[in-house]
């Protein structure tokens, strides 16, 4: 290989451009070692790194492409690379690349420079930024902004935990979330996720509803906020609360279910894990009534929950079979992978209270769903700004790649 050329292309981007700059490159039997091409707003920038063999003389290539940089209307500019620094470039290929999602209801400048910034002191090379999320409206509508990015690194992580922790720190300072996660294999090939039910797929707590129809809600309530909160035991907390739901009349489990509000972006993103043939399960330390309604209502394929014990139409104040606490759901997560002949790597668990996090754990992909801060602060990867369906930013689709679900 007599030289290497970079051939970078910039202007207005239309139809049959890189046909014809391809054409003169084909038609001096050129070699193309690299390509990468990106439009914004109609303004595109094209790049070729091409292989001119020695038998080839450069000059006309160069003529023939500058004369038509200037009937198309673009710029083109030329860069001789040195072999040394393309074989560098070449023994850089299989280092381990990851992936910095950004997700908040507007993307803003300070958001991308302060994370570049963290990405730089550690090391990272950004080789392709992308918008995931569609394009954004100058006036807001009645639907909620959702604004998403993707950095793609590439290098060698020398300290994921304190990459991690800066991140963090960044999302506590301003309003928007950050994904950093390994780019590998499993990333776009996910198959099981499981959800915590209340306070995930749902706005509220069903047992404080229940214990509003009780009248013992301040009671109920003080000991959920406590137990979320890694202070009570769960099965004991669970038992308490329970108990002061006794002699409650059956007919109010469907007042109840009938009246749950589905979390934001929660329908879109079952209706999209259905679509794309995901296997979907909630694994709850709430009831099955009320999961198994979810189930009906949106297509879940497993529940695995809490079962109220009833007798002659009422609550008798106590929970029936093996409690599912923290322990036990990562047991059922696991149970429900090998189930299905899943691997773990490919499990999204989704949570936001402390019992969730040896679920969260044990995936390959655990996200604290606007959870409390312990959890925030224990997970790998958390949303707080946006809906469920921004999960779907995390294994890599976008807008339009599950539109068609809708």
């Amino acid at each position: 290989m007599k030289e290497v050329i970079l051939i970078s292309v910039s202007g207005e981007d239309k139809p049959g451009l890189t046909s014809k700059i391809t054409g003169i490159l084909a038609s001096y039997n050129l070699s193309i070692l690299d390509i990468g091409q990106a439009v914004i707003h109609n303004h595109l920038s094209l790049g070729f790194l091409i292989g001119v063999p020695e038998s080839q003389d450069t000059a006309p290539v160069l003529k023939d492409l500058l004369f038509l940089a200037h009937e198309l209307n673009v710029q083109m500019h030329f860069s001789p690379i040195e072999p040394a620094r393309y074989s560098a470039w070449v023994a850089e290929q299989g280092k381990p690349r990851y992936i910095i999602t950004i997700l908040a209801r507007q993307i803003e400048a300070r958001h991308v420079s302060r994370v570049a910034a963290i990405v730089a002191g550690h090391g990272f090379n950004i080789d392709k930024i992308s918008r995931l999320s569609g394009r954004m409206p100058l006036a807001s509508g009645d639907e909620p902004r959702k604004a998403c990015v993707e950095l793609s690194l590439r290098g060698d992580c020398d300290d994921e935990a304190q990459i991690r922790s800066e991140l963090f720190q960044l999302t506590q300072e301003m309003n928007v979330d950050i994904s950093f996660q390994e780019d590998n294999i499993f990333r776009r090939n996910r198959r099981l996720v499981c959800f915590d039910m209340d306070s995930t797929l749902i706005e509220s707590e069903v047992i404080d509803e229940l214990a509003r129809r009780a009248g013992v809600y301040d009671k109920v309530a003080a000991i959920t906020e406590r137990a979320m909160l890694g202070e009570l035991d769960f099965d004991q907390s669970l038992k308490e609360r329970v108990s002061l739901l006794k002699g409650l009349p059956e007919t109010v489990l469907n007042e109840v279910a009938v009246s749950l509000k589905l979390t934001e972006g929660a329908e879109k993103l079952i209706t999209s894990l259905r679509g794309l043939r995901l296997k979907t399960a909630i694994i709850s330390g709430g009831f099955t009534y009320f999961g198994n309604y979810l189930k009906e209502r949106l297509g879940i394929d497993y529940v695995y929950s809490n079962e109220l014990e009833i007798v002659d139409g009422h609550l008798t104040g106590q929970v029936t079979g093996e409690i599912v606490n923290a322990r036990r759901k990562a047991e059922l997560l696991r149970a429900t992978a090998e189930r299905e002949g899943i691997r773990l790597e490919q499990v999204i668990a989704v949570g936001d209270g402390a019992n969730d996090l040896p679920m969260l754990s044990t995936a390959g992909l655990g996200i604290a769903f606007r959870a409390k801060p312990i959890v925030r602060e224990s997970a790998e990867h958390a949303i707080s700004n946006l809906g469920l369906d921004s999960i779907l930013y995390l294994i890599g689709f976008r807008d339009r790649d599950t539109g068609i679900f809708s």
